[in-house]
């Protein structure tokens, strides 16, 4: 079983950086949403471009979610932020590679570039960062688990 820091010193600042992915996805998803009205869902015109990343409809839906349930779980906190955060975390870096290897192909349905997966990476990993110390417990809990880290 993996180890993760109870009552982390960092994790409000941890979970900050958290709320600031998400809300870039968020907003880069709305916005993106609004500059590809009535476009085709799955298009490949490749000219809609939000916050720097290039997106169809179906791209735009996607970050949007992503930033929503990144957003709502850090707005709720606690250990539910903990658990929502690994695995968005891990899926903005899965839904990154899926990209990068079918970027020059048909399969492309969200239309993306390089741009798209580098910043994917990146906020996944934050995330996941994020997550990593975001586990909360009571403090006898986080004094066993130090003792228990650090014997004398």
């Amino acid at each position: 079983m993996a180890h993760y820091p109870l009552n982390h010193h960092l994790r409000q600042s941890y979970r900050f950086v958290a709320f600031l992915a998400g809300a870039y996805l968020l907003v880069a998803g709305v916005t993106g949403l609004v500059a590809t009205w009535g476009d085709p869902f799955f298009g490949h015109d490749g000219h809609d471009w939000s916050l720097g990343l290039r997106v169809n409809p179906a791209g735009a839906w996607l970050i949007t979610v992503l930033g929503l349930i990144v957003v709502a779980a850090t707005v709720i906190g606690g250990n539910v932020h903990h658990q929502v955060t690994l695995v968005a975390g891990w899926a903005m870096c899965g839904i990154a590679v899926l990209i990068m290897a079918t970027m020059q192909t048909d399969a492309n349905a969200v239309d993306a570039s390089m741009i798209n997966v580098l910043v994917l990476l990146l906020l996944g990993i934050f995330t996941l960062t994020a997550g990593l110390y975001g586990k909360v417990g009571t403090r006898e809990a986080a004094r066993a688990e130090e003792a228990s880290a650090h014997p004398r």
